[in-house]
């Protein structure tokens, strides 16, 4: 049985990377504007649906349209959903980054979505190439 030395704090596990340490990271959270946090998750999700259509080096190794199609889906809703709220120097490739892969989830499907409804398209519209 170990004990804790008396001038040792509770939390010193904390900062050994055992625990972490949650109010630190509040504080952390609590200092990032939403826009970034906003345009994280998106860049995130993004990522994640380019895995998922097998657009990385990896290719197929991780390919799941479906996974693929949820993604792409809840990215457009975020977009549509912050509009107003990121300005066009974030909202502008954030979009383009959507419909490059909305473009690339219809190449990769083998019964292609019709037109307005494909992944996210309730959000955007039809999507052309």
């Amino acid at each position: 049985m170990s004990e804790t030395p008396q001038n040792e704090s509770p939390t010193a596990a904390d900062a050994s990377g055992e625990n972490p340490d949650f109010e630190a990271m509040a504080r952390d959270i609590a200092e990032v504007p939403a826009v970034e946090v906003i345009v994280t998750v998106a860049v995130n999700l993004m990522s994640a649906a380019a895995v998922k259509l097998g657009l990385t080096e990896e290719g197929d190794e991780h390919k799941d349209l479906d996974e693929a199609r949820k993604l792409i889906h809840a990215l457009a809703g975020l977009l549509d959903a912050s509009t107003t709220e990121i300005s066009s120097f974030h909202a502008a490739p954030l979009r383009d980054g959507l419909k490059s892969l909305q473009l690339a989830f219809r190449e990769a499907s083998f019964v292609p979505d019709e037109p307005g409804q494909g992944p996210g398209e309730k959000y955007t519209g039809a999507v052309y190439g």
